[in-house]
C-alpha cells in the first residue's frame, strides 16, 4: 500500500469489526472472570498474529497509531489481556532502526515467535516504577507494573534515549512474580539479577514521545473497556424495571448515561484525532496527545463509575463482566503518570518560553483560505478607532451594529451556507467553522439570522423567500424569536398565545417573554391555532411579525449578564395571511426543523467563544505584574489551564464532527445536542475558573478603574448562564441524547 493509500476511515471500521467478531469467536470474558493462564494469553495472541495486528506501528503505509489505537480498544471491550501494547511500543522504536538486532526481534515478533513485555522502566513518570542498569551486557534492577511478563518471551526497556535493553524472560537472573493490582492479577513484577541483555541502538528512539503513543493506546484500551460496560448498563436500563417500568425512563439515570455518552463520544474523538495527527507528522500531535490522555483519563474514570451506579448490586459481583471494566478502566488511566503527567505536557506547550496559542485547526483548502480572507477583511474594515469606539461603549450596546452588518452584507458572508438558490455562497461546513471563529478572535458584532433563514428556505414560500432572505442577507434585517412565555420556556408544546384567522388576516393575542432580539425588524412567532389539537404541539403554527405593527407593547428588560430581553405583549396584532410560515398547526416542524438545522453548528460557536476567551486568559496569566512574577509559574494554575485546553479540544472535536455530519446532510439532533451540552457548561467552567485564577479584581465590571480587559472575565461569567438554558435547555438535550441516541424509553 503506497503513502497515497493508507487506511482509511472505512478501513478502520472493518479493522474494528472484523477484530470484534473474532474476538467473540476466540475469547471468552470468563476467561478473565477466573483468570486466564500464560498459555491462554499466548494463544490468543498466536491467532491475533495471525489477523495482522502485530505489525501495526513498523510500517506507516499498513497502519500507524490509528490502527493500534482501533486495535487495543477492540481488546478493551473484550477485556483481552493479549500484549498489544508492548508490540505495538516495540514496532513504534524500532521502525527507525536498521540494526541485525532490531530487525531481527521484529521478524520474529510479526512472525509470532517472540512476545514482547515493555517497561519504560526509569522513563516511566511513576517514580515506584523501578528502573535497571546494564553494565557488561548484563541487567540488573526491579521493574514494576509490567504488563503480560508472565506470558511473554522477552523484555524491552529503554535505558538511554538513544538505546534499549532486551532480555530473554526464559534466561538466568530473570524473576517474574504475578502482581495484583485493582483486584486483578494482570501486572508483574520483574527482578533481573545481572541477567543478559542485548543492546539495541535506535538513533531517534524520543522516550518522551514513545511515553505519549503508550499513554494513548492504554486510553484507547480503557475507552474500549469503557464503552462495552456502558452499553452494557444502557441494555439494562431499558429491561430493569424499577416501580412498575424500565429504570432507563426514569430521568436521573436517562441524564446519567447521557452524561456518559458525551464523555464517551469526546473521548473517541480526541483520541483519533491525536492518533491521525501523529500519522499525519502534524509537529502539534504532541499537544493533542497531552490533551487526549488528560482528558480520557479522568472521563472514563467517571463514566465506569457512573456505569456501576446504573447497575447498582447486581454489577457489584464479581460474576459479573462489568468489574472487569472497571478495573480495566482504572489500570490503563492511571498508568504512565496518568492525567496529572499529561497536564504538565499541556502545561509546557501553552506557558513555557513565551507560550504557543492553541493550534488551529486544518478546516482544508477552502476553509483555510477563508479564514485568511476573513481576517485580512476584519484587519481592514474593522480595527482601529471603529473597533475601539465599540469596545468602549457598554455591553448592552454591543448586541448588535448596524453598519457592521451592513458591510458583512456586501461580502455575502451572512449566507455563507445558504444553497446558491437563495443567493447564498454554498460553502462547506469546514468554512463555517472558518468565519465563525475569525470573527469570534477579533470580536467583531454578530450578523445574520441563521434559524430564521434556515426556516423560510427549508418550509417558506417562493413569494416569502424573495422577500426576506435578501433583507437578511444584505444585513439590513434582524429577526427576533418569540417562543417562550410564562407557562411554557422548554416546553413550547404549552404555549398559549393564539392566531385567529379573521378575513385575510390572522389575529394574534398573547404574551411572549425572555425575547432576545426583541429590538430587530420581525418577530419569528409561535402561536397557537387550534387550541383543542392532541397531541398540544399539533396545534402551533409559525408567523412572521413585523414589530412596527400596531398592537405591540414591548418592556424591555436588563439581563443578568448586562444584556437584554423584553416581555412583548401582542393585543390584537394583526398581519397578512401570507405571514404563515409552513402550513396551519404545522409550525412544531417548523420550529424543530429550522433548531435542529442549526443546532449542529451552536456548540462550535460557543466552543469557538471560550477558545478564544481562552487565549486573552493564557496572555494575562504569563504577564508579570509589578514585582510579582507571572501566574504562569504557580503549579496549580498550570494545571488549571490545561483542564481546560484539553476541555477546549475536546469541544472542538465535537465541533468538527458536527460539521463532518452536517457536509453529508442535516446533523442528527442527538450530536447537536452533544456539542452543545458540553460546550455551553464549559464555558460556565472557564468562567468560574478565570474568577478562581485571576482573583477578585477580576470580578470589576466594565468602566469600572482597574477591571481586567474591561470586566471581560466576570461578564463572560454571567453571559454563560444563557447559553446552557437557550436553544433548549441542556436537561431537555439531555433527555433528547438519551432517547435518541441510546434508544432509552420517553
Amino acid at each position: 500500500m503506497s503513502a497515497t493509500e493508507r487506511p482509511t476511515d472505512d478501513t478502520r471500521k472493518m479493522l474494528a469489526d472484523s477484530l470484534r467478531g473474532f474476538l467473540g469467536q476466540h475469547w471468552r470474558v470468563d476467561t478473565m472472570k477466573r483468570g486466564p493462564s500464560p498459555q491462554e494469553i499466548a494463544a490468543i495472541w498466536s491467532k491475533l498474529v495471525g489477523q495482522g495486528v502485530a505489525s501495526l506501528g513498523s510500517d506507516p503505509d499498513m497502519g500507524g497509531l490509528r490502527e493500534i489505537l482501533v486495535v487495543m480498544a477492540e481488546l478493551g471491550r473484550a477485556a483481552c489481556p493479549a500484549p498489544m501494547w508492548s508490540a505495538a511500543l516495540a514496532n513504534l522504536a524500532l521502525a527507525g532502526a536498521r540494526s541485525e538486532a532490531s530487525v531481527g526481534l521484529l521478524r520474529r515478533l510479526h512472525a509470532g515467535t517472540a512476545r514482547i513485555a515493555f517497561s519504560f522502566g526509569a522513563f516511566d513518570p511513576d517514580r515506584a516504577a523501578g528502573s535497571i542498569e546494564v553494565t557488561n551486557i548484563k541487567a540488573s534492577g526491579l521493574l514494576r507494573f509490567v504488563e503480560a511478563a508472565g506470558s511473554c518471551t522477552h523484555l524491552l526497556v529503554p535505558i538511554s534515549p538513544s538505546a534499549l535493553a532486551l532480555v530473554a524472560m526464559d534466561g538466568p537472573g530473570v524473576g517474574v512474580e504475578p502482581t495484583r493490582a485493582m483486584g486483578a492479577w494482570s501486572l508483574h513484577q520483574v527482578r533481573l539479577n545481572a541477567a543478559p541483555a542485548e543492546i539495541i541502538e535506535v538513533e531517534f528512539l524520543a522516550v518522551h514521545d514513545l511515553l505519549r503513543k503508550a499513554k494513548l493506546a492504554l486510553m484507547a484500551r480503557a475507552h474500549g473497556a469503557a464503552r462495552r460496560a456502558f452499553e452494557l448498563a444502557v441494555d439494562y436500563a431499558k429491561e430493569r424495571r424499577q416501580f412498575g417500568r424500565p429504570i432507563g425512563q426514569f430521568q436521573a439515570i436517562q441524564h446519567k448515561l447521557a452524561n456518559c455518552f458525551i464523555l464517551l463520544e469526546g473521548v473517541r474523538l480526541i483520541l483519533d484525532h491525536a492518533g491521525e495527527l501523529h500519522d499525519r507528522g502534524d509537529r502539534h500531535w504532541p499537544y493533542f496527545a497531552d490533551c487526549a490522555a488528560s482528558f480520557s483519563a479522568e472521563a472514563l474514570r467517571r463514566v465506569s463509575l457512573e456505569t456501576q451506579h446504573t447497575f447498582g448490586a447486581i454489577g457489584y459481583a464479581e460474576e459479573h463482566e462489568a468489574p472487569l471494566h472497571f478495573k480495566r478502566v482504572h489500570l490503563d488511566t492511571i498508568a504512565l503518570g496518568g492525567a496529572a503527567h499529561a497536564r504538565l505536557g499541556i502545561g509546557s506547550f501553552l506557558l513555557d518560553d513565551g507560550g504557543a496559542e492553541l493550534p488551529q485547526y486544518d478546516l482544508g483548502p477552502a476553509g483555510n483560505a477563508l479564514r485568511e480572507q476573513v481576517r485580512q477583511w476584519l484587519e481592514e474594515n474593522w480595527s482601529s478607532e471603529r473597533k475601539a469606539a465599540f469596545d468602549a461603549q457598554p455591553f448592552a450596546k454591543r448586541e448588535f451594529d448596524v453598519e457592521f452588518a451592513l458591510d458583512v452584507g456586501k461580502t455575502g458572508w451572512i449566507g455563507l451556507g445558504w444553497p446558491s438558490k437563495f443567493g447564498g455562497q454554498g460553502r462547506s461546513p469546514l468554512e463555517q467553522i472558518a468565519l465563525i471563529e475569525t470573527m469570534e478572535r477579533d470580536e467583531a458584532p454578530r450578523i445574520g439570522a441563521a434559524i430564521q433563514a434556515n426556516a423560510l428556505m427549508m418550509f417558506g414560500t417562493p413569494e416569502q423567500q424573495q422577500k426576506y432572505l435578501p433583507e437578511i442577507l444584505r444585513g439590513e434585517a434582524m429577526h427576533g424569536m418569540g417562543y417562550s412565555e410564562p407557562q411554557a420556556g422548554s416546553d413550547l408544546a404549552a404555549l398559549r398565545t393564539g392566531a385567529e384567522r379573521d378575513g385575510d388576516q390572522w389575529v394574534i393575542n398573547g404574551q411572549k417573554i425572555w425575547t432576545t432580539t426583541w429590538w430587530g425588524k420581525y418577530m419569528f412567532l409561535a402561536a397557537r391555532t387550534d387550541r383543542d389539537a392532541k397531541p398540544p404541539h399539533a396545534g402551533i403554527s409559525m408567523f412572521i411579525v413585523p414589530m412596527n405593527t400596531p398592537g405591540i407593547s414591548i418592556h424591555p428588560a436588563t439581563t443578568m449578564y448586562d444584556g437584554s430581553f423584553a416581555n412583548i405583549f401582542y393585543d390584537n396584532v394583526r398581519i397578512p395571511l401570507d405571514n404563515l410560515v409552513g402550513e396551519v398547526d404545522g409550525g412544531w416542524k417548523v420550529l424543530t426543523g429550522a433548531l435542529a438545522f442549526e443546532r449542529g453548528l451552536v456548540g462550535g460557536g460557543i466552543v469557538l467563544k471560550v477558545a478564544h476567551a481562552f487565549e486573552q486568559l493564557r496572555r494575562h496569566i504569563m504577564a508579570a505584574e509589578a514585582d510579582r512574577p507571572p501566574l504562569a509559574n504557580d503549579p496549580i494554575v498550570r494545571d488549571r489551564m490545561a483542564v481546560l485546553a484539553s476541555k477546549i479540544e475536546v469541544g472542538r472535536q465535537l465541533m468538527m464532527h458536527c460539521a463532518e455530519l452536517a457536509a453529508d446532510g442535516i446533523t442528527p439532533p442527538e450530536y447537536g445536542a452533544i456539542s452543545k451540552v458540553f460546550s455551553s457548561e464549559l464555558m460556565e467552567r472557564f468562567g468560574e475558573t478565570a474568577l478562581d485564577i485571576l482573583g477578585q479584581r477580576a470580578a470589576l465590571s466594565e468602566q469600572m478603574p482597574d477591571a481586567i480587559d474591561n470586566g471581560r472575565f466576570e461578564q463572560n461569567l454571567r453571559h454563560s448562564l444563557m447559553w446552557v438554558i437557550s436553544i433548549g435547555t441542556n436537561e431537555i438535550q439531555r433527555s433528547l441524547i438519551a432517547q435518541r441516541a441510546l434508544g432509552l424509553p420517553r
